[in-house]
């Protein structure tokens, strides 16, 4: 795992060749393991291939290479508005799986709504949120390099017309988290260098 972390790079050109559907599904699945705040869950995942999407989403980015040379774009949605919802399917699953207590899942719904409708944490739905989704795509980064597959996390995209590509203009509960191609790589990138892990490294306290 460790020369897979090592051996990652951000990729901007890409084959056409279509990444095979079980091996996309796989990526994706792997990617919803990632871990989230009371199991909320509060991010999805959208995958687009058709070439109509895929236009729209490098409209959306000014032109970029990526997501007009990659055969698959991802969006790493945010639902800042999941905890307002019934997620009884979560809870039950936990439950029956016997990884929450009956007591722990029944309670749970409450405690949700208890942490986010707290004074100081009002207001800060989409960072909970965001902050689930990247996880996802982080997972999903890592687990692409293991496959042969190259991605790039991009910044630098219009978030209105990519909610206007995948469908969701109208909803205000939803937000763009991150834009990943996803493709067999058409070079190679050398690793750029870290800084010295004195500068980014500490022990106890930042800077010490």
């Amino acid at each position: 795992m460790a020369r897979v972390i090592r051996a990652r790079r951000s990729v901007r050109h890409y084959r056409p060749d279509p990444v095979p559907a079980p091996l996309l599904r796989e990526l994706t699945d792997l990617a919803l393991e990632a871990p989230s705040s009371f199991n909320l869950q509060a991010r999805a995942v959208v995958v687009v291939t058709e070439q109509e999407g895929r236009e729209a989403l490098a409209r959306a980015t000014g032109g970029q290479p990526h997501p007009q040379e990659a055969p698959v774009m991802l969006v790493f949605v945010a639902e800042s508005g999941a905890w307002r919802e019934d997620r009884g399917d979560i809870w039950s699953a936990a439950r029956d799986q016997g990884a929450w207590s009956s007591a722990f899942a029944e309670a749970t719904p409450a405690m949700i709504r208890q942490f986010h409708e707290a004074p100081a944490r009002r207001g800060l739905e989409r960072e909970y949120a965001v902050k689930d989704a990247m996880i996802a795509a982080s997972f999903l980064m890592i687990a692409a390099q293991a496959a042969g597959l190259a991605t790039s996390p991009m910044n630098g995209w219009d978030e209105d017309e990519v909610k206007k590509a995948i469908g969701v203009d109208e909803r205000d509960d939803v937000h763009v988290a991150l834009l990943m191609p996803l493709g067999y790589p058409a070079e190679t990138r050398l690793h750029p260098g870290r800084r010295d892990r004195a500068l980014t490294c500490f022990s106890e306290t930042y800077g010490g």
